[in-house]
């Protein structure tokens, strides 16, 4: 794909805070979303995602609370980690057997 003079925006992370002042800013009606997005350089994507995500914690739309999207994602972490402590526990054991003999 060919660029057009734009550099890629690096990827940047907002706390929960920032996020629920734009979301605030942009349902009280005085700017668009698209001119919320502008004055604090954020994409209108991004701010029209955590409008809908507030939309849906709050329960005016329907979907997946932000609790709810976390915990697959905290399972998997989770997960991770005891298949970890498993292959770990396999390894003690296998040379622990070997010792004794």
């Amino acid at each position: 794909m060919e660029s057009r003079g734009k550099k890629p925006r690096p990827r940047r992370s907002f706390t929960p805070e920032f996020k629920a002042e734009i979301v605030e800013l942009c349902q009280r009606g005085d700017r668009s979303i698209g001119q919320v997005a502008r004055d604090f350089d954020l994409t209108e994507t991004a701010v029209r995602d955590w409008v809908r995500q507030a939309e849906v914690d709050s329960g005016e739309r329907e979907g997946l609370t932000s609790g709810e999207r976390e915990e697959p994602a905290r399972l998997r972490r989770e997960n991770r980690r005891l298949r970890e402590d498993v292959e770990i526990l396999k390894r003690a054991t296998a040379f622990f057997a070997t010792e004794t003999r």
